[in-house]
């Protein structure tokens, strides 16, 4: 996942694993999708001019309501993370065929919160549920074209979690 690829093909994003203090991550379920595999951690594109730490905290406030006074960053990895968007998803995006998929940096934060800080709809829901989670379970509960990334995430930050806990 980490091989050199052309970067331009790759839309830019980050990934964001949020450990409860119990070391437990947050998973969300995706709004409107169907089928297994819809429990994922928060991610987002970076926008232009911004640094992935500044898309990291803006996406955990859009995505679940989690501001930067909430957290504590654990880790940024070092490498980009690479998954290719599976044909069909692909043909579906606008504009058609502008990515292959997403490159992404992981941010590890611990949630100094309370549950009632999560809130699913501070801007378009992306998730419709949500719950406290082992992390390594999070490979088998993402959509498959993701779990060979969300396999590193979980050996890269298994130190943050259940029993591993700081």
């Amino acid at each position: 996942m980490t091989e050199a690829r052309d970067p331009k093909k790759f839309r830019p994003n980050v990934g964001l694993a949020l450990f409860h203090r119990d070391g437990l991550v947050f998973l969300g379920k995706r709004a409107g999708a169907e089928g297994p595999y819809q429990w994922q951690m928060p991610q987002g594109g970076v926008d232009r001019g911004e640094t992935t730490l500044e898309a990291a905290y803006r996406e955990l406030e859009e995505e679940i309501g989690v501001t930067a006074a909430h957290v504590d960053l654990l880790e940024e990895t070092a490498d980009w993370y690479y998954y290719e968007f599976p044909i069909d998803v692909r043909t579906k995006m606008r504009p058609r065929g502008r990515y292959l998929g997403q490159r992404q940096k992981w941010f590890a934060f611990r949630f100094k919160g309370r549950d009632a800080d999560i809130k699913l709809d501070t801007h378009t829901p992306e998730f419709s549920d949500w719950r406290w989670a082992a992390l390594e379970t999070a490979p088998g509960l993402v959509i498959p074209f993701k779990r060979p990334t969300y396999e590193i995430v979980a050996q890269r930050f298994k130190k943050y979690s259940v029993g591993d806990s700081k």
